[in-house]
This record gives structure tokens, sequence and C-alpha cells, in this order.
């Protein structure tokens, strides 16, 4: 991969914040029909290390019965919203307008979009009518590192161009208070929603793109992704997840460097996608790292809990302000079950 500027990265939530006791208490009586479903993982609440989270609908909504059509029509006005916020921060940021934009990368795996996002906001934003657009559904959590690195691909190969990467997740949209299913606790004890932004290609940066890896591991399907059913879509986390990548993320790790052509001991931070905490503690757990040395995500994920794929690019933001190290590499997992990385080196 040849490397590419990174110009700008913002992010954005929407108004409604939500605290981790009232949304513990909010499933308490959704689920309270169900105690041996609820009082069984009621924990989730007190240790996923989440203060606070950001929502794109009052608290109220979520307690009633909600179709697909119903959730998807809020999607669409969500995340059209949170796509201009987030873009028009990354612009500004980055020094350019609308027009100057060649191309557009969106990830989004929260809702359906036809036309997609970048479609549906084109004049708002000022693009071009020639703009190149590469709309991408199914990442999941990956897709903020995934995403990026296409839209750093995209611009390195048509020098002399810009690239703006979006990605907007809704993941509240999908909380399920009428399941019978364990993760539909877990998911309301995680999920939260936000977008982020990033200009990639010719201008002034504050970081380089210089590579990019993912690991797919085989036999996986069934580890992390949605459910399609009546009501809307249906999360699947596996409770496999966190032990599934202490012992597999090493040797992963191990290969995605290889082929950036570098040794784990070139990496100064990693910049991860702060799922869960007991995310965060595996990847430090698997490579060895002390506890707690993932401290900016563990700040995100108190902060704004888990958002899928905009997430990690939170995290890049602050360690960006903080000053990014001379090498850090974004890793984030995701549906397949797969580990994305993307690295980065100092302006």
């Amino acid at each position: 991969m040849q490397s590419s500027n990174l110009l700008s990265v913002a992010t954005a939530v929407p108004k409604t914040i939500i605290t981790q006791a009232e949304a513990k208490s909010l499933a308490a009586d959704a689920f309270g029909g169900r105690p041996a479903l609820f009082d069984r993982l009621a924990g989730v609440f007190d240790n996923a290390g989440i203060d606070t989270r950001h929502i794109v609908a009052p608290k109220e909504w979520y307690t009633e019965h909600r179709g697909w059509a119903e959730r998807n029509a809020l999607y669409l006005q969500s995340a059209e919203a949170l796509f201009i916020e987030a873009a028009t921060k990354a612009l500004e940021l980055a020094g350019v307008g609308g027009e100057e934009i060649d191309g557009v990368v969106t990830v989004s795996t929260t809702g359906i979009a036809t036309p997609s996002l970048e479609a549906r906001v084109s004049g708002r934003m000022g693009f071009r009518s020639d703009i190149r657009r590469v709309p991408v559904f199914g990442l999941g959590c990956a897709g903020g590192v995934s995403g990026m690195a296409t839209a750093a691909r995209l611009a390195a190969g048509e020098p002399g161009s810009r690239w703006l990467f979006v990605t907007v997740e809704t993941c509240s949209i999908s909380i399920r208070l009428d399941s019978n299913d364990p993760a539909a606790v877990v998911a309301t004890a995680l999920f939260a929603d936000g977008a982020a932004a990033a200009v990639v290609g010719a201008g002034e940066p504050v970081a380089k793109i210089t590579g990019s890896a993912e690991q797919l591991w085989p036999d996986t399907l069934k580890i992390m992704g949605w459910d399609v059913e009546d009501p809307g879509l249906a999360v699947i986390f596996d409770r496999a997840i966190p032990p599934f990548i202490e012992a597999e993320l090493r040797r992963a790790m191990g290969g995605m460097l290889q082929s950036l052509g570098i040794d784990w001991s070139d990496v100064d931070r990693l910049c991860s996608h702060p799922g869960g905490m007991k995310v965060l503690q595996a990847i430090e757990a698997a490579l060895e790292l002390p506890d707690g040395s993932l401290d900016v995500e563990r700040d995100v994920l108190r902060e704004y809990g888990n958002m899928s794929a905009p997430t990690v690019l939170f995290v890049l933001e602050r360690l960006l302000k903080r000053g990014l190290p001379d090498r850090a590499l974004m890793t984030a997992f995701g549906p397949g079950f797969t580990c994305a990385g993307l690295l980065l080196e100092k302006a």
C-alpha cells in the first residue's frame, strides 16, 4: 500500500444522553417479566466500564414495540444528521470544501439506505455531481479501520485526489427489549450511537497512513453479527469473543505485521476499538501489555459506550490531540470474525 495523508479526524454524537444507571433501570423494567434472564446478566451493566452513552431517540422510545420500518426510518433521519455533522467538522479541520472532495467511502451497518447515505446528503454537503461513491455494509465494529483503509488506498491510487471517509452507526435502534436472547441484555448494556469522519489524500497531514492488513478466521460466522428478524436486527454476541481474542490475537497480529513489513517492537502504541471492558482486557493479555495500557480506549468507552465502527476514531481523535507517537496501529474486531489493522505514522 502506498502511503496516504490523513488530513483530519472528527466525531459527532446525538444529543440525548443516557447514564448507565438509567439504562440498567430501563432494562430491569423491560426484562422484568423474565427475571431468570435479566438477573443472571444484570452485572454486565455494572462491569461494562461505561458511565454515559448518546442515543438517537428519547429513552421512552425504546420501551415500546417498534417494527423494522419504524426503526429504519429513524436510522435514516439520524444517520443523515450525524453524517453531515461529522463530515462538516472533518472538512473544516482539513481546510477543504465539499466541492473539493473527489470521492466518499461510507461505512454503516445498523440500517438500510438505498440510495446510500452520501447520496442522500450530497446536496447539503456541497459534493460535486461527479463524486465517486463507495458505500460499504456489513463490516460492523471493524468498519472504522477497514473503511479508512479503503479510503486511503483509493486516495493513494489517484495522487492529488481527496477522499472523505464517514462511518455512522445507530446501534441503539437495534436494542430489543422484547427478546429472550442473553445477547439482547448485553447489547442494552453496551450499545450507543455516533459518527466519525476523516479526510485523506492531498493536503497537509496530521498523520501518514502507511499500510493496512486484515485477519479473517474461518468458521467464525456466528461469533458476531446481525440476525434479521421481523421486528428488526437482532445482535449476535458470543460470550467466546474475549477468550477467542486472548487466544488468537497475538498470532494473528504477527501475521498482519509481517505483511506490513514491521515487527511488534516497531509499534509504539495500539489505537484499539473499545468494544467492551472484557475485550480491552483480552487485548492487553494477548499482547502482554500492562493492565490499563489502553487508557484512552477506556476513557472513550466510559464516556460513549460501544458505537460500533466510529468508536475507534474517537480514540484516534484523542491520540492526535495528545500527540501521536511515531508509529501507531489501529485495530478493530468485526463480524467475520475479523481483525482489521491500519498503520499510522507521525506526520
